[in-house]
């Protein structure tokens, strides 16, 4: 009997000095994958007139803190304000149409809940969006039509603003978006005005292989030092320059990006995109190819 606690008492131990190794194991790995974050810290700030204007800028979810975002009125916004690029990301409806929003779910953004891919288009039209401090307004969930019309409409009157399309995606939701958003692309004649990004590498390499012609980037938080990995989305892929052959640019977290891996894309003839940012003066002072910011109308161009 005694023998038999005895031994329970050492598998306790024994537990818990596991479940210790394996806690500071894990905390390790975790400050090691969040060292480039802890580099962009210390970065100086602030970009000059001068650097801005050499700069692409992006407005993210069409600018997202000058009206609701993701919608045809904070687009508008944006495109006033200036910026190169509208930036939204895209879902499909339960009856196959290209939406625009930025979460899987209406809930945060509209008056409405439930899983995009659950809805049809008629019953997301049917809700209004809310805005930042939660007021409903006359804003509803775009389709990604209605903004190739505001987008096309815009640059007919001289306008030189294009977009730049998130595709929210995995290998199990949204079957079928890369051919939709293609087709839509050819139907309004914006192939020189559309790029496409994402997170999934299955979205992007399926883009590539429907049509090589598209210009894509590769959406990342961060890259682990000396590792052949990044850091996308909630989840991890292997990474090599032949890889991404075909990706134009990588486009990282603000703080997520070391001077040292900057130099080295930019020395493979790729470019590099930082988000999400506000005003210039208070951004991670980098020698980046573009901006994607939720106040586009703080900077120079």
């Amino acid at each position: 009997m005694m023998k038999s606690q005895g031994q329970k008492r050492m598998k306790k131990k024994l537990t818990r000095q596991a479940m210790k190794g394996m806690t500071g194991l894990l905390l390790v790995v975790i400050a090691y994958i969040a060292t480039p974050f802890a580099w962009g810290l210390t970065y100086g700030k602030g970009y000059t007139k001068e650097e801005q204007g050499k700069m692409k800028i992006i407005a993210h979810r069409g600018g997202a803190a000058l009206a609701p975002e993701n919608t045809l009125a904070c687009f508008c916004k944006g495109i006033e304000a200036g910026a190169d690029m509208i930036e939204l990301d895209i879902h499909l409806t339960k009856d196959g149409e290209i939406v625009v929003c930025h979460d899987q779910t209406v809930d945060r953004t509209t008056d409405g809940t439930g899983k995009i891919r659950d809805l049809t288009l008629q019953q997301i039209r049917q809700l209004h969006v809310v805005d930042a401090d939660g007021n409903l307004t006359d804003e509803h969930l775009p389709a990604m039509q209605e903004v190739f019309d505001l987008v096309g409409q815009a640059r007919s009157e001289g306008s030189s603003c294009g977009i730049l399309i998130e595709i929210k995606r995995t290998r199990n939701i949204y079957q079928g978006i890369e051919e939709k958003l293609l087709q839509q692309i050819s139907d309004n004649g914006a192939r020189d005005w559309v790029i496409v990004q994402s997170f999934n590498d299955f979205a992007l390499e399926k883009i590539h292989q429907l049509d090589p012609d598209i210009r894509l980037e590769k959406l990342v938080f961060c890259k682990p030092l000396g590792l052949p990995f990044v850091i996308d989305g909630w989840g991890m892929s292997w990474f090599s320059f032949k890889k991404y052959d075909y990706v134009r640019s990588f486009n990282f977290e603000c703080h997520g990006l070391s001077k040292s891996l900057l130099e080295k894309i930019h020395s493979h003839g790729k470019e590099v995109k930082v988000w999400t940012l506000d005003g210039p003066e208070t951004a991670p002072h980098l020698d980046v190819d573009g901006i994607i910011t939720n106040r586009p109308d703080l900077w120079q161009h």
